[in-house]
């Protein structure tokens, strides 16, 4: 009885809901952080047959596919790691496209981590470029790549290929592209990745292109094989950015 009971109040209460709209009148929220306290709350089924697929990954990763003598570090406005990753994409940009590649721009903010001295892994590629960024080939006037150079300039330098400039108190001084100074006038193919050809990381000069060239191919996997294709990564400062 007392079951059949609680089934009628239970009745008469959605029954009164019905007929009778129901307001919020008050919301209690409550900040749970998510941290080592959670890990007891692991599902281990779930752990133990997901183990064979992270055995295999981790296996995969750590496949070395190169070695560098020197470690490549990360630092304005020139440094290792930004040469070779500008130079890498220079080289695979030139093989990819069908035409003529002047230089190649690769931004610092996309460096995500340094390359110590040693061998380089699959995983050290994936680390250095987590995104699926893809390479692109942008036609621009050379009057639109001054303008993005002393946008390099103000931001405290960027990473570069096919190219030197050099500025003087915050001034763009001089550029030289293919060793010889840039002409406003003359049209330049820029080796990119598609995040930058939209304006990203202070761009904006790059949006401005009369050609656009999308190869569909992901810079982390060139970098993959360019980093097989080189072997031993050999990358140091060479004065291609100078900001005195």
């Amino acid at each position: 009885m007392r079951k059949l009971g609680i089934l009628f109040a239970m009745i008469v209460v959605f029954s009164a809901c019905q007929h009778k709209p129901v307001h919020v009148v008050s919301v209690t929220t409550e900040a749970i952080e998510v941290n080592g306290s959670c890990d007891a709350l692991e599902d281990q089924a779930y752990v133990a047959a997901l183990e064979p697929i992270k055995e295999a990954l981790e296996s995969e990763m750590s496949v070395q596919i190169g070695y560098a003598p020197a470690k490549l570090w990360v630092a304005p406005p020139e440094c290792p790691m930004l040469n070779w990753a500008s130079d890498a994409l220079w080289a695979c940009a030139q093989r990819a496209y069908e035409g003529k590649v002047d230089i190649a721009v690769v931004n610092i903010g996309g460096m995500r981590c340094e390359w110590p001295a040693g061998p380089i892994t699959r995983q050290s590629v994936f680390e250095l470029m987590p995104f699926d960024n893809r390479l692109v080939v942008l036609t621009l006037k050379g009057s639109d790549l001054l303008e993005l150079f002393q946008a390099f300039v103000n931001y405290g330098g960027q990473g570069v290929a096919g190219m030197r400039m050099t500025a003087v108190d915050g001034k763009l001084a001089h550029v030289e592209i293919g060793g010889k100074v840039l002409n406003p006038k003359q049209r330049y193919t820029v080796a990119t990745s598609d995040y930058l050809a939209g304006g990203a990381d202070h761009m904006d000069a790059l949006t401005k292109y009369e050609a656009y060239w999308n190869s569909d191919l992901l810079i982390r996997d060139l970098y993959l094989e360019e980093v097989q294709r080189e072997d031993t990564i050999r990358a140091a400062v060479d004065g291609r950015m100078k900001l005195l």
